[in-house]
């Protein structure tokens, strides 16, 4: 008989098991992570049979979080975060607000006290960023402006929660609930000494990490890599993001989650970002696994047909209103309705902070036994539907683009960055280039244009990026220029040529059609996809494809050769 090693068992039957029904749901054409979350559910104590050790998967969950969020903050930079802040910071603090109002209103109504239904609406309102990165990831959106406005609100709500959660022990005598020393070990100070502590804290981290941590770890990556091993490297890596994030939840109270992404940040800095992205991937996934089997144990099926009125209410809650809620909020601020569909479709879950918030809302004798069953029901089933959310965006965008009226009142076309100002220059208006996206690739195109003197209108969907052109004195709209009105803004119907610069994510064949539509004998030049090159120029009907492999070849083939004839 061998000794107990539940670690190693842990392992062995959540990993298998996984396998196993991931699979069958993937036959059934149904996402992988659900079968991942039923392996959860078989290994966990509401079910016979073998039960995993819960506090192991947790532990090893949150590596996997760690993980991830490393692999985020690889690649999105602090210019990244800034560059969606106008629709990050105010979106995400109001769709907290109109979120937490509606679970707690539902909560009051089933008559709990102030503070349960306090917590049980804070729990519901933020969204899990495991699951949004792996939705994005999946979709090849993590990169694009969209991917980057949903990733930078869900790191505005996670710095939200932490605040909450530092915060709630304080105020726990307030709301109902036990003093903050006998249930959470807390210091009893008050709450604008907290407060003030969390601020110093989180901002003495983010400032060491600025300050110091972007030269230093980049260097010690840069010595790591310099010896040649790979073991090594890989190494390097997982210690940088386990350690900083440990030591940053140690020193600073920062949330595992967030300390790791601070960590990758300050990676990115290095040319070895993108290898260190490459050599954590498979360990990423692994552990990710264990984040939704971990998810899955903790949930107790038998809530499901005692209180079935009740988790329809907190899935509606999740999917409908707080994703709808967002939707609204990014109307408003007059962003695109392919930037609103995508990050509603994000929030439309409820993941780590929520397991979190309800532990110590319980702790804290705030939030009833019933109140975690439901956040817990309402994140296996919003988690199992997100894939299916985000999958509907296409056909809504679709359906709506059948319904130019409906779509003008959506898009609030009276927006002053929809359209060119009056007093635009009449050979911006005729035989102009337009140029769709003015990322890195549209940014070097538009420079080039201007440098020869050619007249371009740029069409991109990021306001920041339109204001600081208008700026600058480029001509620019602010749309999807898969929408037919933003391309007729940029008077694409008098243009000599079209060159669409997107992320291959982004399906350019709408822009294409509706280019033709408007002008039949306009020119096309696209940024090449991952599709067959030929196969795509045939469908998108363009005159040039290029591939960013096939550019580089270009470039380094003419500097080859401009050598050689030097040398000569």
């Amino acid at each position: 008989m061998h000794a107990p090693v539940p670690l190693i068992a842990t392992l062995a039957a959540a990993f298998a098991l996984s396998l196993l029904l991931g699979f069958v749901a993937v036959k059934l054409k149904l996402p992988a992570l659900v079968g991942y979350l039923a392996a959860g559910i078989v290994l966990g104590p509401t079910t016979p049979g073998y039960v995993a050790d819960i506090k192991l998967a947790s532990e090893l969950a949150e590596i996997g979080v760690m993980l991830l969020m490393f692999g985020v903050g690889l690649h999105f930079s602090l210019d990244d975060l800034m560059a969606v802040r106008r629709i990050a910071l105010p979106g995400a603090g109001l769709q907290i607000a109109v979120a937490t109002a509606m679970g707690a209103a539902v909560a009051l109504a089933w008559g709990w006290e102030l503070g349960g239904a306090l917590v049980f609406g804070l729990a519901l309102s933020v969204a899990s960023t495991v699951v949004l990165l792996k939705a994005l990831e999946a979709r090849g959106l993590l990169e694009t402006h969209n991917g980057r406005i949903a990733v930078g609100w869900l790191v505005v709500e996670d710095l939200v929660m932490v605040l909450v959660l530092v915060l709630l022990p304080a105020l726990a005598p307030l709301l109902g609930g036990a003093e903050a020393d006998a249930a959470h070990g807390g210091s009893g100070e008050p709450l604008w000494l907290s407060l003030a502590r969390t601020l110093l804290a989180v901002g003495a981290f983010v400032a060491l990490m600025l300050l110091v941590g972007r030269r230093f770890f980049p260097w010690l990556m840069w010595q790591v890599a310099r010896t040649g091993s790979r073991e090594l490297f890989t190494l390097g890596v997982i210690a940088a993001a386990v350690s900083i994030a440990f030591g940053a939840a140690e020193l600073f109270g920062v949330s595992f989650a967030l300390g790791a992404f601070f960590a990758g940040m300050v990676l990115r800095e290095s040319a070895l970002s993108h290898r260190a992205a490459h050599e954590s991937l498979p360990l990423r996934d692994a552990f990710a696994v264990l984040f939704f089997v971990s998810v899955g144990m903790l949930f107790d099926p038998a809530v499901v047909l005692e209180q079935p009125l009740a988790v329809l209410a907190v899935v509606a809650i999740i999917v409908l209103g707080k994703s709808l809620a967002a939707a609204v909020l990014v109307l408003l601020l007059r962003y695109p309705l392919g930037t609103a569909l995508t990050v509603s479709a994000s929030l439309a879950q409820i993941g780590e902070f929520s397991f979190i918030l309800a532990g110590l809302g319980m702790q804290l004798q705030l939030l009833p036994a019933e109140g975690q069953s439901l956040i817990l029901s309402g994140a296996l089933i919003s988690i199992a539907l997100n894939p299916l959310v985000f999958s509907a965006i296409e056909p809504v965008l679709r359906w709506l683009r059948r319904r130019p009226g409906l779509l003008q009142r959506l898009e609030r076309r009276d927006d002053p960055l929809a359209e060119l100002p009056m007093d635009t220059a009449h050979h911006y208006l005729e035989k102009q280039v337009v140029l769709v996206g003015h990322g890195r690739t549209g940014a070097h195109i538009a420079q080039a244009l201007h440098e020869a003197g050619v007249p371009c209108v740029v069409a991109d969907s990021n306001r920041e990026i339109v204001e600081r052109l208008r700026a600058a004195g480029t001509p620019a709209v602010c749309g999807d220029a898969a929408e037919e009105g933003t391309l007729i803004q940029a008077h694409v119907a008098r243009a000599r040529m079209l060159v669409i610069a997107v992320p291959a994510a982004v399906d350019v064949l709408p822009m294409v059609e509706i280019a033709r539509l408007l002008n039949p004998d306009i020119e096309v030049v696209l940024r090449g996809h991952d599709e067959d090159e030929a196969g795509f120029m045939q469908r998108a009907q363009a005159g040039a494809v290029f591939t960013a492999e096939d550019a580089l070849a270009r470039v380094m083939s003419a500097h080859v050769l401009q050598r050689l004839a030097q040398a000569h």
